[in-house]
């Protein structure tokens, strides 16, 4: 990091204090900016105390995050791979889940202008006929759309696209930005400014599908394994490659008239409990990724959902507490680094213990840390070190008699079901221009 001249604090420094700010019980930010330069400084000494007010800390943490983050988010994943080697890979894939969120912010003036969709602006007034149109073409699709899921904004929010391992069940990175920020958008921003490992695999639900979405995935050289629903147009008998009963081609025509070629993809099919699973990936070999394989990351792909969960309810960021846009992102980035933080201390401690990922309980973890941080001169036994109570933060492993879930749960979402990919057969023509086009670029 390159620092000012007159600065005399390590960035190490800064991280203690931006982790030990996120960790406080206090409520407020700067409450909790105070209480940790105190843990700071009664810990590991005043020397150790890069900033002493909030308002230095906040500046400190708006301007060198950006060059903080990536280096941190390195130095976790390598914590990860040596904490939970087992579960790194599924065969030889990186399985990555992506997936979005809004976190809600205060509502100041700026967050608004930051976070909200700008307004259209007002035109000229129009005749009453038109109005009575517009209100009436507004009541018909109102009526269309009436059990159509769509969830709209209460107030300014901030998206949070994060990247999530299936296996360890551990943030791996993410990215910021306004209420109306594209998910597609975000991940492929990320696949520019970071280096992701070899055989990574990214696994999302049918909000991730395109062709400009998935080529760019396939030019950074990793693989993917998107659900797909109505929303998607496949062809299949294409001829590019060998025909077999589950290759099929995204193609749009868009793309042909471009002179673009044809994606070739496997089709993979299989039951959830709930219904049919349709799922795409551009790994044509069984071999390499197998049914079973595919079932399993997808399957664990639900734990992102639990992740936003716990950032928001067990951690306490549903709404977050800064009321100007550059704190706000300051604020989420260094929860969900905390957060993180937290998850791996637990992971490596019960990975030891032979404890599967998915059994530990943040909210114990969150409470063991801040008890040791309020003591940390308190002489315990060894029953009642950080490890061993870090062992035995798991959840209820009992069996419940009776439903968890409220009876009216007024929240509870009525998404509609995605159903099967519309696959046509490709005409003469198409194969025609897949063809040429083809032939052209191994010319080329």
């Amino acid at each position: 990091m390159r620092l000012h001249g007159n600065v005399k604090w390590k960035p190490l420094a800064l991280v203690c204090l931006a982790i030990f700010g996120v960790w406080s019980s206090q409520p407020g930010l700067v409450e909790a900016a105070k209480d940790a330069i105190t843990t700071v400084a009664k810990l590991f000494g005043s020397d150790a105390v890069a900033v002493t007010s909030y308002q230095a800390l906040t500046a400190a943490l708006v301007r060198h995050t950006p060059q903080l983050l990536p280096a941190l988010w390195a130095c976790v994943q390598s914590l990860m791979q040596q904490s939970g080697q087992a579960a790194w890979r599924v065969g030889k894939w990186l399985p990555l889940a992506v997936d979005g969120s809004r976190i809600s912010v205060p509502r100041t003036q700026q967050n608004e202008e930051r976070f909200n969709k700008p307004r259209k602006p007002r035109g000229k007034k129009k005749s009453r006929a038109n109005k009575r149109s517009r209100h009436a073409q507004r009541k018909r699709q109102k009526q269309r759309t009436k059990s159509h899921y769509d969830p709209q904004a209460v107030g300014p929010q901030m998206w949070l696209t994060l990247l999530w391992h299936i296996g360890l069940r551990l943030p791996w990175c993410w990215k910021l930005g306004p209420s109306y920020s594209s998910e597609r958008g975000h991940l492929e921003k990320l696949l520019d400014e970071l280096r992701f490992l070899e055989f990574t695999l990214f696994c999302a639900d049918a909000g991730f599908v395109g062709y400009g979405f998935w080529r760019s995935i396939l030019d950074h050289g990793h693989s993917f394994l998107i659900r797909v629903g109505g929303n998607v147009r496949l062809l299949k008998g294409l001829g590019v490659v060998r025909q077999r009963g589950d290759i099929v081609y995204c193609w749009p025509d868009e793309a042909m008239r471009k002179k673009q070629p044809p994606l070739v993809l496997r089709l993979l099919r299989f039951h959830d409990g709930r219904g049919e699973v349709n799922l795409v990936t551009n790994i044509l070999d069984d071999k390499e990724l197998t049914v079973e394989q595919a079932s399993l990351i997808y399957r664990g792909r639900w734990g992102i959902e639990l992740q936003f969960r716990s950032l928001k309810q067990t951690y306490g960021r549903a709404k977050l507490r800064a009321r100007t846009p550059e704190i706000a992102e300051i604020e989420l980035h260094w929860s969900l680094l905390g957060l993180t933080m937290l998850q791996l201390l637990a992971m490596k401690e019960q990975t030891r213990a032979g404890e599967p990922a998915d059994k530990t309980s943040i909210a114990a973890v969150l409470r063991i840390i801040r008890s040791m941080i309020a003591d940390p001169s308190e002489t315990r036994p060894p029953g009642a070190s950080l490890p061993s109570r870090l062992r035995n933060a798991t959840t209820d492993s009992y069996q419940r008699r009776s439903k968890k879930q409220s009876r009216n749960y007024p929240r509870r979402k009525n998404e509609p079901w995605t159903g099967p990919p519309i696959i046509l057969t490709a005409t003469k023509e198409q194969t025609k221009r897949a063809r040429e086009i083809l032939a052209g670029r191994r010319a080329a």
